[in-house]
């Protein structure tokens, strides 16, 4: 009996290494959703989780946008933990469900008028972007606006405070980090935008030649769902709130990371997925497995205080950071 039992975890153990899958993955520096290792890096720390679920073990390289693109195609890499989807890139690698989104608002010098809707109220005006990023045909277009490349967001500040350009465009989750943790230089340099400029999902996108791409793609997406639910998303990205269609039926929730929930009804919270499907007419909050209707509707035992989800970092600080 001792040796049968002996045998049939031996056994489980092989099979279970034997399914083990490594990914080759690329990504570019993009703060604070793809970094170097010793940075946040909110996009490979999401994807590393729910392919890890998968047992599927991602090695992610950092480097310039171009070198990861030609890397993906000479099949160095099997893929890109963050990509935007491109018809040409669906030509040759399977998206993922959109597990976070990039909000790009415009950035300008101190008493800039940062209320432009469209590209269109830009007339004349020198726009910063990062090169080689697939912001879409509007931004390069456009015959009403300069576009200015630069290689990253702290190029394009640079450019913007030494008047070179008279705008930027970064992403929304980036603005709420130097906010949070560059306040006084935010405020007394720039003008933040409160209306997103590009709004693109970022996917986890692997070649279509990667063997058992589909069935990776598909255990990530069940398993991006499941960590929003059982709030280790919003523990990688220092979040309490999150609004997402978490039953799938068009309507907004928003999902608290625990089942403390705060003494009163969240203000602040990132919107996971903005479609103009999606709606949210009623309150709708999502604790603990149960959906309640409306903030009176949920039990007293949830609404204890909770410190802010920055703070529960361990150092304080988010570390991400630019130089003003």
């Amino acid at each position: 009996m001792r040796n049968t039992i002996y045998s049939i975890i031996l056994l489980s153990y092989f099979f279970a290494n034997a399914q083990k899958i490594d990914l080759e993955l690329a990504s570019d520096v993009f703060p604070p959703f793809t970094n170097i290792s010793s940075e946040k890096s909110f996009a490979i720390e999401l994807v590393n989780e729910a392919l890890k679920r998968g047992n599927v073990k991602a090695n992610t390289s950092i480097n310039s946008f171009e070198a990861v693109l030609d890397g993906i195609n000479a099949k160095k890499y099997d893929g890109s933990a963050a990509l935007w989807k491109t018809t040409d890139r669906e030509d040759y690698m399977i998206f993922s469900d959109p597990y976070l989104e990039n909000r790009l608002v415009l950035v300008g010098r101190k008493g800039s008028d940062v209320s432009a809707k469209t590209f269109s109220d830009l007339k004349n005006k020198k726009i910063a972007i990062i090169g080689g990023y697939a912001y879409g045909a509007s931004v390069y277009t456009s015959l009403d606006i300069v576009i200015v490349q630069g290689k990253n967001d702290q190029e394009n500040l640079e450019k913007l405070l030494s008047f070179k350009t008279d705008y930027m465009l970064v992403d929304e989750l980036l603005i709420s980090y130097l906010l949070t943790y560059q306040l006084n230089d935010v405020t007394k340099f720039l003008e933040i935008g409160k209306n997103p400029l590009i709004t693109k999902p970022l996917h986890l996108a692997i070649l279509k030649s990667k063997e058992g791409a589909e069935k990776i793609i598909q255990d990530f997406n069940l398993n991006i769902k499941e960590m929003i639910k059982d709030g280790s998303y919003h523990d990688i990205l220092e979040l309490n709130w999150i609004q997402y269609d978490a039953d799938g039926d068009g309507t907004l929730e928003l999902v608290s990371n625990n089942s403390n929930s705060g003494e009163e009804a969240p203000v602040n919270y990132y919107r996971l997925m903005s479609e103009n499907s999606l709606v949210n007419e009623t309150e709708r909050y999502l604790i603990d497995g149960e959906i309640y209707n409306s903030w009176q509707g949920i039990p007293e035992k949830y609404k204890q205080n909770i410190l802010d989800a920055a703070k529960l970092n361990s150092n304080g600080d988010s570390g991400l950071r630019l130089k003003f």
